[in-house]
């Protein structure tokens, strides 16, 4: 049993809502599965899910209503209109977080024997569904190999406040509406072009510097095996092996030159080889940049007047808060701190914008 003293009531009941979540959503997803063994699988799932909301039911002392939650009711619509294999692959992400937060919970103390239990049993989930969607990795870990969370982040970030600023710009020069359209739309095509190819370019030329050094690790391989031998010896000793295993072990290594070059780039260069095109981190950097630049000029499309800047302001700073909690999701940090930060950046961005638009109508000569 868990102590009753270690998690807090909000923090037990978000627990089971979690749990029922899940279970639920794989009682709806296990028949649209077209294999039997997948479908089998969901439903061993729905069945430790039950168990463990369970858990926490019984700490509650009684069993809530369930609230099917937004996120699932996200990924059933998913799953009717595109497949489960995606709605798969974000209930994975779901018990990623869900291991994030007893994650959380015990670098403050926050658990037990049984949340342990509970804990590894969420993980096992998630790296079921990860082998269920041909997907590898922890996803409690963000660090995110290829860049694509970056990118995105990064590309509708950009494409978002620099549109923004450019529109609170004109705006403050107080111009017609369909300049303000010409200048958003022209803004969005040269970010998402700028964006894309600085995306693009970023990552041929990391995959250039990565192919440079593996190559000088080939010839270093060539020239002195024995010196690379030793490296790994003393890698794998620093790493708890004793002298005779980390002996062996590089010894079994280097009997197989690539296998060798891999794990010594691994090793000394930190290069692990799982890189994405370039082509395409600077498609989704392109993309993620047209969506945040868009976002601005919504109303304009619709209409001008005070109307249209009041609702381009608001849901420009909405995307702002929205985009700055998203990130806390891969950071840590509080989702509404790191929501308000991009909120602040936002709202800099267009006061000063609006600022200099005012100041260069005074200066900039009449047409």
């Amino acid at each position: 049993m868990i102590p009753n003293n270690v998690l807090s009531q909000p923090e037990i009941l978000e627990h089971w809502q979690d749990e029922s979540n899940g279970a639920y959503l794989y009682g709806k997803l296990a028949p649209m599965m077209q294999n039997p063994d997948h479908q089998a699988a969901l439903e061993r799932l729905v069945k430790d899910e039950t168990a463990h909301a369970e858990v926490f039911a019984a700490m509650l002392g009684a069993t809530p209503t369930l609230e099917v939650s937004t996120r699932t009711k996200l990924m059933l619509l998913t799953a009717k209109l595109l497949g489960p294999k995606i709605a798969l692959s974000l209930a994975r992400l779901e018990e990623g977080r869900e291991v994030e937060r007893f994650l959380r919970e015990a670098q403050t103390g926050k658990t037990s024997p049984e949340l342990q239990r509970l804990a590894r049993e969420s993980a096992g989930h998630a790296q079921l569904l990860g082998r269920l969607t041909g997907v590898t990795g922890d996803p409690w870990h963000h660090n995110d190999s290829g860049g694509t969370i970056r990118n995105v982040v990064y590309g509708f970030n950009d494409g978002l406040t620099a549109n923004f600023g450019l529109i609170a710009g004109v705006i403050g020069a107080s111009v017609s509406r369909e300049f303000v359209l010409l200048t958003g739309l022209s803004g969005l095509v040269a970010s998402a072009f700028s964006m894309g190819a600085s995306g693009y370019l970023a990552a041929q030329s990391q995959r250039e510097v990565d192919a440079n050094e593996i190559n000088t690790q080939r010839a270093e391989l060539l020239l002195w095996p024995e010196r690379e031998q030793a490296y790994l010896e003393t890698a794998y000793q620093e790493k708890g092996l004793t002298a005779d295993e980390a002996r062996n072990a590089a010894s079994r290594l280097m009997s197989d030159p690539e296998v060798a070059l891999r794990e010594l780039s691994k090793e000394k260069l930190g290069i692990s080889g799982d890189t994405s095109s370039p082509v395409q981190e600077g498609v989704v950097t392109g993309l993620a940049t047209v969506v945040g630049a868009g976002i601005p000029l919504i109303p304009f499309l619709f209409g001008g007047g005070v109307a249209a800047i009041v609702t381009s302001f608001a849901i420009a700073m909405l995307a702002h808060f929205a985009v700055g909690a998203a990130r806390s999701t891969f950071t840590g940090r509080g989702w509404f701190r790191s929501g308000f930060d991009m909120f602040i950046v936002g709202l800099g961005t267009a006061a000063i914008g609006y600022i200099v638009g005012l100041m260069l109508t005074g200066i900039l000569p009449k047409a």
